[in-house]
């Protein structure tokens, strides 16, 4: 069994790792601070943390304030709230003016577990994916976490990173890099390609296997970049294989089934089928229960490739 990681664990390490060599980065939090793990810079780097309280809206202004002042802000919370209660804050004061702020958002998606669909957020990519001028960016694993907090800081614009709860499986190891906008096709196969992000990159990789013992060739494609979305990418997956799932713990409805059914539905016509929470409220459970429940495991993987298989055009 592959080794888990806690992609947020990774995060706190490596915002200490970039505190500690670039004095302008300063981390904000809502109160959160042992869950989101900048308790980590807090303690190493008191005077240039600052717990904002529950007041969100505060935590991104106060964010775009800092940065219009040349520091480079990391804000965190739950993604529920950065998304949700401060998206005015965002769209207004952050992505409007390109301040160089750095938003990273944990307990993203429905594996929140017991805290139920008040703290599900399954709109947040959706909502951040809308605004202009904003990256985002959900890691496959720890390794990639890190590589993309190090990206953001380098980088001179806004950026939301999206975090889950858990521990993840581990892809990648510690000599990942990161680039916004670019994919990374983890299988080469010719008759169906898994798009996927977040925790279910290694939930795709594990549909790839069980689709492959009965025959198919499956690529297996980590799309983390979901805006920038690396569209040569999603069209070479549709060219190649002519047929494409989608795999992301979202809403189906604007998020990276979307963005990729938008670019394919414009460029390279070919059947998407969408795995994702479908258009509801999920209920309180562990994760384990919650990705059974709502359809997002391997088996459902595996159902939606032979459906989209199906759909497939007739070649010659």
């Amino acid at each position: 069994m592959a080794e888990q990681l806690a992609l947020r664990e990774y995060y706190g390490k490596t915002i200490v790792e970039l505190g500690e060599t670039n004095k302008d980065i300063v981390v904000l939090d809502a109160d959160l601070s042992g869950s989101t793990k900048t308790s980590m810079f807090a303690k190493k780097f008191p005077d240039r943390f600052f717990n904002m309280g529950v007041a969100e809206q505060n935590l991104i202004g106060t964010a775009s304030g800092l940065a219009a002042g040349g520091k480079i802000p990391f804000a965190s919370t739950f993604s529920i709230f950065a998304s949700g209660r401060a998206w005015e804050q965002v769209r207004q004061a952050v992505c409007y003016p390109r301040q160089n702020v750095k938003i990273v958002a944990t307990h993203g998606g429905i594996t929140v577990g017991p805290d139920g669909p008040s703290h599900q957020a399954t709109e947040d990519v959706s909502l951040m994916r809308s605004i202009p001028n904003m990256n985002v960016v959900v890691p496959a694993d720890a390794y990639e976490t890190a590589a993309a907090v190090r990206r953001a800081a380098e980088y001179n614009g806004p950026v939301f990173i999206r975090l889950a709860r858990g521990k993840f499986p581990v892809i990648y190891d510690e000599s990942k890099t990161y680039s916004f906008g670019k994919a990374d096709f983890l299988k080469k196969g010719s008759g169906l390609s898994i798009i996927a992000c977040g925790l279910m990159v290694s939930i795709a990789m594990e549909a790839a296997e069980i689709l492959e013992n009965d025959g198919e060739s499956v690529s297996v494609i980590n799309m983390s970049s979901i805006k920038p979305l690396d569209k040569e990418a999603v069209l070479t997956a549709a060219r190649e294989t002519g047929a494409i799932v989608t795999a992301e713990e979202h809403s189906i409805i604007g998020g990276l089934g979307s963005a990729v059914a938008e670019t394919v539905c414009e460029d390279e016509p070919v059947p998407v089928v969408r795995v994702g929470v479908r258009d509801m409220f999920c209920s309180s459970g562990s994760a384990e229960e919650l990705l059974e429940c709502y359809h997002l495991d391997s088996k459902s993987i595996v159902e939606a490739g032979r459906k989209a298989l199906s759909l497939k055009r007739p070649t010659g």
